[in-house]
């Protein structure tokens, strides 16, 4: 008996080291991707790469859609820190708003991202977003290159519950100013409703029937306001601009009807967030993310992406051999 007892002893093996691989498999980490709403046409495709991106990196997405209700989406952030989620992710509907219930989050452990839109005052673990000022610039640049006489011009944008909404401003603001260019009317469509823009293009171009160009917050309201251009016959004769690259406004840049949009490269984005919403959700170091941007109280990591202007001269270079989008897609 002894002799078997030993022998068994002698074949007995040691459980094999789990890997890290396996850790992550069994514990994936949980992020909380909460949307304003799906109004704006990029927020569907960007919800679909950070999801896909997510799970190829071992995580496990829920998304929350508050349909551009700040309250539901308060309730749904709220209901991300009642599961305890390791990281909660925000399309903010209101940048002011939600800064209690991402403090909340905070101190209950959770990290945070601020997707592409700052939410103030809140000390978020991570912004991440395009140079805001910057697509100000490139429209500002567009309108004043393309009308060098100079004139009136409208500045139609998206809601100041939006703090990128005020930088875009900024930004275009710097590249005007001392220009012969006069802003008459610059209306805002709240929740970015891009319908809205239709009736404050017919507003401005009964009080102002010498506008020479329109800059638009996004493509979505430059849809609108091209709509009004049209059934007034100025459809390609009064300068339009707008930004994020959809599909429409390629098609209209193609044709003459739209100058330009600021090119976001929004998969980019979408992977990016996914990429460190992971990372926080490990507890991994971003000390590859080098800058800083205030939001109101506190410097926040900022990881900033440059957005491109894109007219017909470079529609082929960016949009087409970028993969954005097919060539058959916007002829």
């Amino acid at each position: 008996m002894a002799a078997a007892l030993a022998l068994s002893g002698c074949g007995k093996h040691e459980p094999a080291a789990v890997t890290e691989t396996e850790k992550r498999q069994e514990n994936p980490v949980q992020i909380g991707l909460s949307f304003d709403s799906f109004v704006i046409e990029r927020w569907i495709r960007e919800r679909d790469v950070f999801v896909s991106a997510a799970r190829e990196l071992g995580a496990e997405v829920n998304v929350q859609n508050a349909n551009r209700d700040v309250q539901e989406q308060i309730a749904q952030i709220e209901y991300f820190i009642e599961k305890q989620v390791d990281v909660i992710a925000v399309i903010a509907g209101d940048c002011d708003l939600l800064s209690d219930v991402i403090k909340k989050a905070k101190d209950a452990g959770i990290k945070t991202l601020c997707y592409d839109r700052l939410i103030s005052n809140a000390d978020c673990d991570l912004y991440i977003s395009f140079d805001n000022e910057q697509v100000g610039r490139l429209m500002g640049e567009s309108l004043k290159e393309n009308i060098p006489e100079g004139g009136s011009i409208l500045m139609i944008q998206g809601p100041y519950t939006d703090k990128n909404v005020l930088q875009i401003r900024q930004g275009f603001y710097d590249v005007i100013r001392g220009s012969n260019l006069n802003v008459v009317y610059e209306p805002n469509c709240e929740e970015w409703i891009g319908e809205q823009g239709y009736n404050y293009a017919k507003t401005g171009l009964e009080e102002y029937p010498d506008i020479k160009g329109i800059m638009c917050g996004n493509d979505d309201i430059a849809t609108h306001v091209f709509r009004a251009l049209s059934e007034a016959r100025l459809a390609g004769e009064i300068i339009l601009t707008g930004q994020d690259g959809d599909l429409m406004a390629c098609q209209r840049i193609v044709e003459g009807t739209q100058e330009m949009t600021a090119f976001k490269s929004v998969e980019e984005e979408a992977r990016l967030a996914a990429l460190y919403a992971v990372k926080l959700g490990r507890g991994e170091s971003l000390d590859d993310v080098t800058q800083t941007i205030h939001d109101g109280t506190y410097n926040v990591p900022y990881l900033e992406l440059a957005p491109v202007a894109v007219t017909k001269e470079n529609m082929d270079e960016v949009i087409i051999q970028g993969a954005f989008m097919s060539a058959r897609m916007y002829t």
